[in-house]
């Protein structure tokens, strides 16, 4: 019996390997493309009759021999303002900037060629307009320019669509005359409220130009991890994730308030982690949940199971998108740290008062942090306070 019972478990053992071979075969021969899109050089012109945006983004291809088609290029700007948009309108222009072709007058975009360690780009013209009678600098906050793109090459055609956010609107830094420090235990936090953070921002900026003036030696900064996580560009929309038949099956058994509970969710978490560090997180998860030991999934899929935000998990107009954790947080807040002369770190809080710091600078206390943090003063929903300024007492 001993004996039958061990060539089962070897078989099994065998089956489960050739499954999670098949899993990162197919996984690795998924359809993709080698191209990358960036933004750069966004400006906001205020004009007398509107506002003028405009700015380029840059399509690379890093491959060395592959030459992957550019067919369709478009614009889909969105507003998010301070009122009624109806009496605003806004007009897009694209200009193809390729490097051996000259755009047509008519403003159609053709299909062009990336060939292999080249780039091309385009040029992004948004005239934002009001009717007569409209404070049109009192209405708007915030521009979401979603690019709208085709890759097509040896992979066959890939839908791409990327968002990219323009801040219309910035608050005034924080000032240490006006500054209003709430009372916590052993200490003094600042919720530090900021334009809302996107891919044109240097993080390092931010945080010198919105705290900067009233750091003190001691002090820790916080910023939160979804924040950060949008500067870094971790974000993209479910409409470029193809989920995968494990991906459909085991996003099922999740709560249905958990960010792995969708197909596109989980499969966004399979890209970063594989799916066979995924199945096998799952299977023991599962096993060791059904005898009271919960989170062990969360344990062994990886970092980022915990940090992937769904749709809706976060502010417009990230809310529809899926918003992976921070890159490199430590190296992040040891570099801050350096740069502002104050401890630096990540943290992520909600209202439930929980407190996790994912990374901080050395020397930081996080037994402050707990502390401070605790009663989440940097809110979960619109208050664009991502900073937050601990004070021991």
């Amino acid at each position: 019996m001993p004996f039958l019972l061990l060539k089962l478990l070897l078989l099994a053992g065998l089956l489960l390997a050739l499954v999670l071979l098949v899993l990162e075969l197919r996984h690795r021969l998924r359809p993709a493309s080698p191209l990358r899109l960036t933004a750069s050089d966004w400006k906001v012109l205020r004009q007398e009759q509107g506002v003028l945006v405009k700015g380029t983004v840059t399509i690379t291809n890093p491959h060395r021999r592959m030459e992957v088609f550019v067919p369709e290029l478009t614009v889909k700007p969105t507003l998010l303002g301070r009122g009624s948009l109806a009496g605003v309108h806004i007009s897009t222009e694209v200009i193809p900037e390729h490097p051996d072709e000259q755009p047509r007058a008519d403003g159609y975009w053709f299909a062009y060629i990336v060939k292999g360690r080249k780039s091309t780009a385009a040029r992004i013209r948004l005239t934002i307009t009001a009717d007569p009678g409209v404070d049109l600098q009192a209405l708007l906050d915030t521009l979401w320019v979603e690019i709208l793109w085709v890759s097509y090459g040896p992979f066959g055609r890939l839908q791409r669509r990327d968002g990219i956010l323009v801040p219309l609107r910035r608050p005034g830094a924080a000032n240490p005359a006006t500054a209003r420090w709430r009372e916590g235990e052993r200490c003094q936090v600042l919720p530090i409220r900021t334009h809302l953070l996107g891919v044109l921002d240097d993080p390092a900026e931010v945080l010198r130009h919105y705290a900067g003036q009233v750091l003190q030696p001691g002090d820790v900064l916080t910023i939160g991890e979804t924040p950060l996580a949008v500067i870094q560009g971790r974000y993209h929309h479910p409409e470029t994730v193809e989920p995968s038949f494990l991906a459909r099956q085991l996003c099922r058994v999740f709560h249905p308030t958990s960010s792995l509970a969708t197909a596109c969710g989980l499969q966004s978490l399979i890209d970063i982690s594989g799916p066979s560090r995924v199945l096998v997180a799952w299977l023991v998860g599962t096993a060791l949940k059904l005898v009271g030991l919960k989170g062990w999934f969360y344990r062994l899929a990886g970092e980022q199971a915990r940090l992937i935000d769904d749709i809706t998990g976060t502010t417009p107009p990230y809310d529809q998108t899926i918003v992976l954790g921070p890159d490199q947080p430590a190296a992040f807040c040891n570099a801050m740290a350096s740069q502002l002369g104050v401890a630096v770190a990540v943290v992520d809080v909600n209202d439930l008062g929980r407190v996790k710091v994912l990374a901080s600078s050395q020397g930081c206390d996080e037994a402050l942090l707990q502390r401070a943090l605790r009663p989440n003063p940097a809110g979960n929903a619109n208050e664009r306070t991502p900073l937050v300024l601990v004070r021991p007492a």
